[in-house]
């Protein structure tokens, strides 16, 4: 039978990603997180990590016991979280993941509020373009640009996401702004650059609005991420199709033909069923719920 301590260290080291920084996670010494390592070795009769100067890379075996020992890890700090939450309080971790532009701007500076309601809950921000499985335990609850496709998830639609036209004021001042689809070809645009994440679905359609498909729109610039494009945009480079959540409160960019219809999506809460009952998943819905109706933009 596997040691626990030594299994809880080993998840330690390989989240860590070097035995040095786990030590100072387990407060314990260097050489005892690499004894403990090196017994669990021992006790399998394999290799976990590849020991590198720089650090540890897990070996396949390593890989596979590591997302056993994630699980593991999870589900007890589920336990613990159950039973301090049957005090009536939310308290425990709750990991929260979505992508990049919409939890550094949305999401974040709606964050003070809800740490403030409760702060008996650790709550943690996992932000990454690449979607984090929550069947894997890589995070609790995930907001998603896009209808999840897993049925057996549980989600709850927020708001909806409208894309709009917009131009620095520095721009505008210099170039003036257009009042026509023709008039776009005499403005430089700024878009989205290689792979596209499919949720944001016709993030480039000021390339190819009022022209044919074989003769898109040059852009003066590529930026392959939301807040990079927003910030592209800001600086005067050229006009930029950006979805409203990216700009609110932003008061250096103007919007420019505002008559034209542009691309939507909805965003959705999701969380596993095993969260169903979980008080920190249910206040955070409820939050997030509330400000999204108070949300107009």
């Amino acid at each position: 039978m596997l040691d626990w301590d030594k299994l809880r260290i080993f998840h330690t080291a390989a989240e860590s990603g070097s035995f040095t920084h786990a030590a100072d996670r387990l407060s314990m010494s260097q050489s005892a997180v690499s004894r403990q390592v090196s017994a669990l070795e021992d006790d399998l009769g394999l290799k976990l990590f590849i020991r590198h100067a720089r650090g540890l890379v897990l070996t396949e075996v390593g890989e596979q016991l590591f997302r056993t020992a994630h699980r593991m890890h999870w589900e007890l700090q589920q336990v613990e979280s159950a039973m301090s939450e049957s005090q009536e309080v939310p308290t425990g971790p709750l990991q929260v993941t979505t992508t990049v532009g919409f939890g550094s701007t949305w999401l974040a500076s709606r964050m003070s509020e809800f740490v403030k309601l409760y702060p008996t809950i650790q709550l943690e921000i996992k932000l990454n373009d690449a979607e984090l499985d929550l069947a894997m335990r890589e995070a609790d609850v995930a907001i998603r640009l896009h209808r999840p496709v897993q049925s057996e998830m549980i989600q709850r639609k927020l708001f909806t996401v409208h894309f709009h036209v917009y131009a620095a004021k520095i721009y505008v001042e210099e170039y003036g702004a257009p009042n026509s689809i023709e008039e776009l070809d005499n403005h430089q645009i700024v878009t989205f650059g290689e792979p596209v994440p499919s949720y944001l679905g016709d993030v480039n359609f000021l390339e190819r609005l009022g022209r044919s498909d074989n003769s898109p729109r040059r852009s003066a610039l590529k930026v392959n991420a939301i807040y990079g494009q927003m910030h592209a945009c800001r600086a005067g480079i050229g006009i930029a199709m950006l979805p409203d959540y990216i700009v609110e409160g932003e008061d250096k960019l103007v919007r420019v033909l505002e008559s034209i219809e542009l691309p939507a999506f909805d965003t959705y809460f999701v969380y596993t069923p095993a969260l169903k009952s979980s008080k920190r998943v249910g206040v955070f819905r409820d939050f997030l719920v509330q400000k999204s109706r108070e949300w107009s933009f």
